[in-house]
């Protein structure tokens, strides 16, 4: 299985991988992982393209190869420049062989750092669903796991200049007045967005979740142990049969 590189706009690296057989419609899964994270989703995608999807993965701006900043600007606006180039096609950096694509469907898998940015970025129309795995919806409750300084300490010590944070990003993070689901309640439409989460997650906390999908109408999957989950979850058949049940749900 090989996966292709390939940007999104100027900034942007991510890797892209067709689905393994031919689909009568054409349906894309992006995902928005955690962080820090590790470029390396070969696993997931291979098993997302032999369900007979597109798979797309990228690097946040300001981590390993993407330019800019990290925490300049709301990382759902990455997932929106992913979505603003497939219309213009994807091209294999290496081959510079261009895939052309007409979505029937466009799926964000998000999960952790990654659900706030699939749960803000839900609310381009572009998106018809969105599965958020124990997904930050509140900076400003972070788990006992991870308080701040140990967060920002080990962003910085173990993973150097992969990942180039701006100045001030962790204090805006904090403030709960960036890049926080929690503030834009009203604009989510919870009958596209599914989060699954365990009760026993200490890194995000389950109650901020479980108030954020009242708010918002959108279907929680509450697990009384898991801990803190990844998008690797939805490899399990019993979370795939939840995830593609929900995708094509109309």
């Amino acid at each position: 299985m090989h996966t292709s590189r390939t940007r999104f706009g100027k900034d942007i690296v991510g890797e892209f991988l067709p689905p393994a057989r031919p689909t009568k419609k054409q349906r894309v899964v992006i995902i928005a992982s955690g962080a820090p994270y590790e470029p390396n989703k070969k696993s997931l995608m291979a098993f997302f393209s032999d369900k007979g999807y597109w798979t797309i993965t990228f690097r946040y701006r300001g981590s390993w190869e993407s330019k800019g900043k990290f925490l300049a600007q709301p990382h759902d606006q990455d997932i929106i420049e992913v979505i603003n180039q497939l219309p213009k096609g994807l091209t294999d950096l290496w081959t510079r062989k261009k895939y052309q694509l007409k979505p029937d469907q466009i799926i964000v898998l998000s999960a952790s750092f990654g659900g706030a940015a699939g749960i803000l970025a839900s609310r381009d129309k572009r998106i018809n669903k969105t599965v958020a795995i124990s997904p930050v919806v509140d900076w400003k409750k972070p788990g006992p796991d991870e308080p701040y300084p140990k967060l920002i300490r080990y962003f910085e010590e173990a993973y150097g200049e992969a990942f180039r944070t701006v100045a001030n990003g962790w204090g805006k993070l904090q403030s709960g007045k960036f890049f926080n689901p929690v503030n834009h309640i009203k604009e989510i439409d919870g009958n596209n967005l599914l989060i699954i989460h365990a009760k026993d997650d200490r890194t995000c906390p389950y109650p901020a979740t479980k108030k954020f999908a009242l708010d918002t109408g959108t279907k929680l999957i509450s697990l009384a142990k898991g801990d803190h989950m990844g998008s690797s979850t939805i490899m399990t058949p019993r979370f795939y049969k939840i995830f593609d049940k929900f995708v094509k749900a109309k």
